[in-house]
C-alpha cells in the first residue's frame, strides 16, 4: 500500500513542479518584455529630422547610426577629442538615452538622462553639427550640468 501511495504522490507532485517552473518562465518572459518596452523612449521632442533619425538608430543599437555622419566626423567627449568610430563601436547597442529632457539649437542639441554602460546613468548632452550637405561633421557629447 505504501508503494501505491508513493506512486500517487509522485504522479501529483511532478506535474505541479512542472507547472510552477512553466509559470516562473512565463513571469520571466513578461519581465523581459516589460523591460524592452521601457527602453522605448519618446523622441517626439527632437525637432530636427536628421538628429531624430540618428538618436532613434542609437537607441536601437542600429549601425544606420553611422550613415548620418560624414566619413570622418570630429567628436569630443567632455571636451576631449576622441575617435568617433572607435567610440561607437564600443557604445552602440550598449549605451542609450533614458529620457530626452531638453532640446535646443533648432533641434541639434539634445539633453537627457543617459545610460552609459559601466559608467552608470547621468545627464548628458549631444550636440550635432551639420555640414553643407546635411550630414553631421561633428558630435560633441559630455556630462550635462
Amino acid at each position: 500500500m505504501k508503494k501505491y501511495g508513493l506512486i500517487l504522490l509522485f504522479t501529483i507532485a511532478i506535474p505541479m513542479i512542472a507547472y510552477e517552473q512553466n509559470t516562473a518562465k512565463g513571469q520571466h518572459h513578461q519581465k523581459t518584455v516589460s523591460t524592452q518596452k521601457q527602453q522605448k523612449m519618446d523622441t517626439s521632442k527632437i525637432t530636427d529630422a536628421m538628429v531624430k533619425g540618428a538618436i532613434e538608430a542609437l537607441q536601437a543599437g542600429n549601425k544606420t547610426w553611422y550613415t548620418y555622419f560624414t566619413e570622418s566626423p570630429i567628436m569630443t567627449d567632455d571636451g576631449n577629442i576622441v575617435d568617433f568610430k572607435s567610440f561607437f563601436s564600443n557604445a552602440l547597442g550598449k549605451e542609450l538615452f533614458l529620457s530626452i529632457d531638453r532640446v535646443e539649437n533648432n533641434g541639434k542639441d539634445i539633453y537627457g538622462n543617459f545610460k552609459a554602460g559601466q559608467w552608470g546613468t547621468f545627464p548628458v548632452f549631444f550636440k550635432f553639427h551639420k555640414n553643407a550637405e546635411g550630414k553631421f561633421e561633428r558630435l560633441d557629447i559630455g556630462q550635462a550640468k
